[in-house]
């Protein structure tokens, strides 16, 4: 009979080490319900005993959350030297959080048993038997975490493997390899995985850190070479370079070595979970991630264009369905007329068969690009200009007939009249901190005059810097005729000089990110200075978020 195979998350505990990763409790509630959902076999919640937080999540978590698919396991370590498991303090509070599953590390390299633990070799192996035995007697299952393993391995290949024998000899369902430092390349672990198999009858995991770049290599590597429980995280968080990246290993396992890691339909939602723990954990998620970022089918070069329009699988190595993503088509000055049509698809518009409308797209594109623009990441400007080419042209929402700015640093320190902040509309002055201490406060005045149909609109508006103050005139201009413009708020904004050669003289490229709440979008402006290329961006984002509301012109 086939043995089982495991798929092992440590993101709770692990992965929570990350550099800059705070988890709340409820936080880590949250994180289990969703890996749950994903089907993952087991999900490590943390040390109980040891962290104060892991000894509240155990308890609250056998409350609040009932487990479809995922056996919860508690992370500990051996008994003290010279004690008894029976009576070690942190051995029963790995009995007092009532998991199913308890994980247990333990050194494998003799140097850190004899340097970092200060025990003789045959004293930690007495540690580790010991405590295993102890664990299976109170009906938990042990796993055993051979912490340093290869390092150990290719230093003392003999005491590494006594490591393995005394677990599985005490009862350990598994004995898991663990990369600990990272240091390890593909083929190396493939021969070691594959050379204790043949001197143990343990069933072997693998636990593998970034730090060569090589975890998901390293444990697809183990794998092949008889590894039958392999450990992760979630988008591959860990402290230093990170722990093995579960949205890569399993889409790999299942796609491409056909193991049973997960079910078709649960792979599917793969992409949704990764994101939805990107936001608890308030770390960014990375658009080209493997199979779950953004940008992993995100199609740019027209060649690939045309040979997509043909069949998408013959620049995609997997259907993005497949793990829950989807296929993205970026508009550029590489762009052909395919890449607008396919573009324009997944807009929404059928532009098959109009090559007139195509070519005049593309080459506006092309020669926007030219002059800084760049539409991969700004798909709302994007469908404005595409919109403004089809029969009926883009809504005109207003027309600006002028705009100016002024910014004015206030004297003797005294605070200016604080105005609306220009990311959202909400905030006020303060005082900036120069080189030599305060500096008096800048206050910046904008005036805007518009039309929107027939009625001339005109407004001064005043912020923390020029765009801000743009941005509350707008609104004063155009809040009365587009009440609806009080739900978008600006929620990003980064800067780009694009010719740093020429100084301050240079072009600039502003993007900025905005949504309603619900959508979220990008617009880009060009210009010869900063608040030119804002004031670009800041409009195509109000005129996006009032044809996205379904707004008509007024």
């Amino acid at each position: 009979m086939a043995k089982p195979f495991h798929l092992y998350d440590t993101t709770l505990r692990d992965g929570a080490q990350q550099e800059g990763m705070n988890l709340s409790v409820a936080d880590k509630i949250q994180i289990a319900a969703l890996l749950d959902r994903l089907g993952v076999d087991f999900i490590e919640g943390g040390w109980p005993g040891a962290i104060p937080k892991d000894t509240e999540f155990f308890a609250r978590l056998a409350k609040e959350v009932t487990f479809r698919n995922a056996t919860l396991a508690a992370f500990g370590a051996t008994r003290r030297a010279g004690a008894r498991a029976a009576e070690d303090p942190q051995v029963l509070a790995l009995l007092e959080a009532e998991t199913p599953v308890v994980t247990l590390v333990a050194k494998s390299d003799i140097r850190h048993v004899e340097r970092a633990l200060k025990v003789a070799g045959p004293e930690n192996l007495a540690m580790i038997a010991d405590t295993v035995g102890f664990l299976v007697g109170q009906g938990r299952r042990v796993f055993l975490d051979a912490e340093h393993f290869f390092d150990g391995y290719r230093f003392d290949p003999a005491y590494a493997v006594s490591c393995v024998e005394a677990a599985a000899q005490a009862g350990a369902e598994v004995v898991v390899l663990c990369d600990t430092n990272g240091g390890m390349l593909p083929e190396s672990i493939a021969a070691i995985v594959a050379e204790v198999g043949q001197a143990s009858a343990a069933q072997l995991g693998i636990h593998c850190h970034n730090d060569t770049g090589c975890a998901v290599a390293n444990s697809l590597a183990a794998v092949e070479a008889g590894a039958m429980h392999v450990q992760g995280t979630i988008n591959g968080y860990g402290e230093r370079t990170g722990n093995a990246d579960l949205t890569a290993i399993i889409p790999n396992l299942v796609l491409k070595l056909g193991r049973g890691a997960l079910g078709a339909d649960r792979l599917a939602d793969l992409t949704g979970v990764a994101h939805a723990i990107s936001e608890i954990t308030n770390i960014a998620p990375f658009a080209r991630q493997p199979y779950v970022g953004t940008s992993a089918f995100a199609h740019k070069a027209g060649l690939h264009a045309s040979a997509i329009r043909v069949d998408p699988d013959l620049y995609q190595h997997v259907d993005p369905v497949a793990v829950g993503n989807d296929m993205r088509m970026l508009v550029s000055e590489m762009a052909g007329r395919a890449s607008v049509e396919l573009k324009g698809k997944e807009l929404g518009f059928d532009l098959a068969g109009q090559n007139d409308l195509l070519t005049r797209v593309t080459d506006k594109v092309k020669a926007l690009e030219a002059e800084g623009y760049t539409f991969d990441a700004a798909d709302a400007s994007f469908e404005l200009l595409l919109r403004a080419e089809l029969p009926g042209g883009a809504p005109e929402y207003f027309r600006v007939e002028s705009w100016r700015t002024i910014s004015e640093t206030v004297p003797n320190g005294h605070a200016a009249p604080a105005g609306p902040a220009g990311q959202g509309g909400r905030g006020g002055q303060g005082v900036r901190s120069g080189r030599f201490g305060a500096e008096a406060p800048t206050a910046s005045e904008a005036t805007v005059k518009l039309w929107a149909g027939a009625d001339r609109l005109v407004a001064t508006g005043e912020g923390n810097g020029p765009v801000n103050a743009l941005d509350a005139a707008l609104r004063l201009a155009l809040g009365e005729v587009y009440p609806e413009l009080a739900e978008i708020d600006l929620v990003d904004y980064k800067v780009r000089i694009l010719d740093s050669a020429r100084g301050t003289d240079a072009i600039t490229r502003v993007m900025i990110e905005s949504t309603d709440g619900a959508a979220v979008w990008r617009t880009v402006g060009v210009g010869a200075n900063i608040i030119e290329a804002s004031w670009e961006a800041l409009t195509d984002a109000f005129a996006y978020g009032l044809l996205t509301a379904g707004v008509a012109p007024r």
